[in-house]
């Protein structure tokens, strides 16, 4: 009997990717189609299509097509469909599908000499072009719904972010109150994951609980859909056009349709699971709760898997809380900065002669903490702290924080590289309760990951031993352990069939690269209440000049 495979997704903004996974965690194939490049037809610019005052969206049609021809590349890849045990998959966070009333009955009859787009578009659908997590267009639904609940922090403090212009409630508010006809004719509302879900399916898909946490219409701790914000983002309609509370991943959502096991010979048992975001994809990928990550790419995003705890971490204006995709009563901490590599670079470029080597030299000649110096960067208006932009240099002796004209040349490396970090450690120590277990591990990705001497400050400052990941496609690596871990689970006894328990199983996807020194770290912690008041200098400042 040949062995099982696990066949995991990932939807982002430029292309759709499929990873497939033995049940040692092996990846045995992977296949890709890009949006712009396969499938030119649907008019998109980076997987988009941008409107006026912000809008983006993407063709439904497209996503769909691309499922035909990844499907037909896997096969002439000699994928065999017949090993395929469970499918899930993640996608792109926030953007929202409309079915049509005509869905239901389209979804089960699919004739197998026809493909998806052939028998689902457009009749499935009452919008044609899903809005996605670039539009910006949506700030005054934004401003309503905090207003209506009683501001940013309440709405906050019940969903796990405040309003964003991306998010899918003030996205659905739009529409319910300026496109009634579209909003009135939608049958249900997916989002981008269980949209997928629900085609594997061949009916709809409840919406998983960790991508609902960006969605502003969840209550971040009961993970059911709160009655005040359906009603304010979509009148009394919205609870029915949504579904059911949103489930967690690992939930068996019942076998394959027919028209895949007629069309591409899948299994009569193979089991669809839900799929999730992109970030949480990420999260389940390379980390258990109890660890953090952080990506250093062109922005920084620190997403850290908070083990279950008594006391619920702390939600704030500037970061967002999402349950955990996984785990019952963990949650996922996510912080994201548009400051990073950019920033990095122009450092590099004017201080360290263009040169990452001369950077990394001149960060290992100055002492952590660098000589009572401390530089706050930010070339582009930020995220975190919010709206500062420019170059912020401080004195830090004597235990006071004043600011100063100019460093050396020599202390900039270090400077951005303890400021970014700190940024990030005040934060969580600022959100976790006092009673969560100890982090474990920080694993690093992005491009600075390979950086050595950042490796051993981010050790450092958080006091953590890092890793980096061995694969690079982390949210369909996600999505292929998601579909293991539902058939996987039944078969073991109760109290060892937790996502964890799977992934001890499976041994590391990750390496690790360095070690704290004990004593530096002792250092970093007393710098952190330096680096709260700087930065809280900063946001006076920037506040006062805006007045």
């Amino acid at each position: 009997m040949s062995s099982p495979l696990f066949l995991g997704f990932d939807l982002s903004t430029q292309q759709l990717k499929a990873i497939v996974i033995s049940s040692d965690t092996h990846i045995v194939h992977e296949s890709s189609v890009h949006f712009d490049n396969h499938l030119p037809h649907h008019g998109t610019d980076n997987g988009a299509i941008h409107g006026e005052d912000g809008e983006a969206a993407a063709p439904v049609a497209m996503w769909i097509e691309a499922i035909d021809v990844l499907l037909a590349q896997m096969k002439s890849a000699g994928v065999d469909f017949t090993r395929i045990h469970a499918v899930s998959g993640s996608a792109q966070q926030h953007g929202s599908v409309y079915w049509s009333s005509d869905a239901p009955e389209l979804l089960k009859n699919i004739p197998s000499d026809k493909t998806l787009e052939e028998h689902l578009c457009p009749g499935a659908f009452s919008l044609q072009d899903a809005p996605i997590w670039q539009d910006s267009s949506t700030t005054e639904e934004c401003r309503a719904l905090e207003a209506e609940v009683g501001g940013p922090q309440t709405l906050a403090d019940l969903t796990g972010s405040r309003a964003y212009e991306r998010f899918t409630g003030p996205q659905i508010s739009k529409i319910y109150h300026k496109d009634r006809e579209i909003y009135d004719a939608t049958h249900r509302i997916s989002l981008v994951s269980s949209f997928l879900a629900s085609l594997f399916l061949q009916t709809y898909a409840p919406v998983e609980v960790s991508d609902a946490s960006g969605m502003n219409l969840m209550n971040i701790l009961t993970s059911k859909w709160d009655d005040h914000l359906l009603n304010a983002c979509g009148g009394p309609s919205l609870k029915e056009k949504l579904g059911p509370d949103p489930v967690l991943g690992g939930t068996n959502l019942g076998s394959i349709g027919g028209w895949w096991m007629r069309k591409w010979g899948f299994p009569t048992d193979c089991i669809i699971a839900p799929f999730t975001g992109d970030n949480p994809g990420t999260v389940v990928a390379l980390s258990t709760p109890g660890d953090a990550l952080l990506s250093l790419g062109t922005s920084t995003t620190y997403l850290l898997a908070a083990p279950p705890s008594a006391t619920p971490p702390k939600r704030m204006t500037t970061s967002h809380l999402l349950s955990h995709p996984t785990t019952e009563g963990a949650s996922i901490i996510m912080l994201c900065y548009k400051n990073g590599a950019l920033a990095r670079s122009q450092i590099m470029e004017r201080y360290a002669a263009g040169s990452w080597d001369k950077f990394n030299e001149l960060v290992e000649q100055t002492p952590p903490g660098n000589n009572s110096r401390l530089g706050l960067y930010f070339p582009l208006i930020e995220i975190i702290p919010p709206n500062v932009q420019g170059q912020y240099l401080f004195s830090t002796t004597n235990h006071s924080v004043e600011p100063v004209e100019s460093f050396p040349d020599e202390a900039h490396p270090r400077a951005i590289l303890e400021s970014q970090f700190l940024s990030i450690k005040s934060r969580v120590l600022e959100i976790l309760p006092h009673d969560a277990p100890p982090l474990e591990r920080l694993i690093l990705t992005g491009g600075a990951a390979g950086n050595p001497t950042i490796r051993q400050l981010v050790a450092d400052i958080f006091n953590l031993k890092v890793y980096v990941a061995r694969t690079k496609e982390a949210g369909s690596l996600g999505g292929a352990l998601l579909a293991k871990y539902v058939w996987w689970k039944p078969q073991q006894t109760e109290g060892k069939n937790s996502y964890t328990d799977m992934r001890h199983q499976d041994g590391d996807s990750v390496s690790e690269v360095a070690t704290p020194n004990s004593h530096v770290a002792a250092q970093y912690e007393e710098l952190v209440e330096a680096y709260r008041k700087a930065e809280e200098w900063v946001v006076a400042r920037s506040t006062k000049n805006t007045l």
